[in-house]
């Protein structure tokens, strides 16, 4: 995958920081552990940008696409309602990707690991990022079950970040791991229900 791969809209330092999460996430760990910045930063130049793709990918694929279904035909979703939920979704997400990170951190001492909030931010935030882009998938219904799939890049994202970030002992890093990718999923299916119930809407993806 080349940097010509990403979308060019996107931000030069954001389209860098995609492709090498992808492709060299060994060495890039370690760069990102090594970065000063702070959450506002991480909300305003990666997260929000990234979050927004499944959300609007949703309200295409919902309202504008539509689910085919035999028999019955090409269901849709009224527009108002899926901007609502794509509204919703989206802001739910992005409170999804803080709590994911504070209950990492709580978590890093049962695992013999530094607890740093903005550590485990980077974590979730860059960990999403497979799961984020092939949001772009929800613009056919059909496709959007492939996230599913693609969530398992993330796991390995997870994998390879947690020793970097959290400082965890080896021994420790698979548990942690494992934990961490569980709280992460969990809470990104609980928005996707909150989000869900509040307008209505039942999406593949989550945060």
């Amino acid at each position: 995958m080349s940097t010509a791969d990403v979308p060019a809209a996107l931000p030069v330092d954001l389209k860098d920081r995609v492709v090498k999460i992808l492709t060299q996430p060994k060495t890039e760990w370690e760069v990102i552990e090594a970065e000063t910045t702070s959450t506002s930063s991480l909300y305003r130049e990666y997260i929000a940008i990234l979050a927004a793709i499944p959300a609007l990918a949703n309200f295409v694929g919902m309202s504008l696409v539509g689910i085919t279904v035999p028999i019955v035909g090409t269901i849709r979703i009224g527009v108002v309602r899926g901007l609502a939920n794509a509204v919703v979704s989206y802001v739910l997400g992005l409170v999804g990707v803080y709590v994911a990170a504070v209950v990492i951190e709580k978590l890093a001492p049962s695992f013999e690991s530094r607890p740093d909030r903005l550590q485990a931010l980077k974590l979730v935030a860059y960990a999403s990022t497979p799961v984020w882009l092939a949001g772009i998938l929800a613009i056919i219904p059909a496709l959007a079950v492939l996230i599913i799939l693609i969530g398992l890049y993330s796991i390995y994202l997870f994998y390879l970040g947690v020793p970097v970030l959290m400082k965890t002992p080896m021994a420790k890093v698979v548990p942690y791991m494992i934990v961490a990718a569980i709280v992460t999923i969990v809470i990104s299916f609980v928005m996707g229900a909150v989000a869900g119930s509040l307008t209505g809407v039942r999406t593949a993806t989550g945060m």
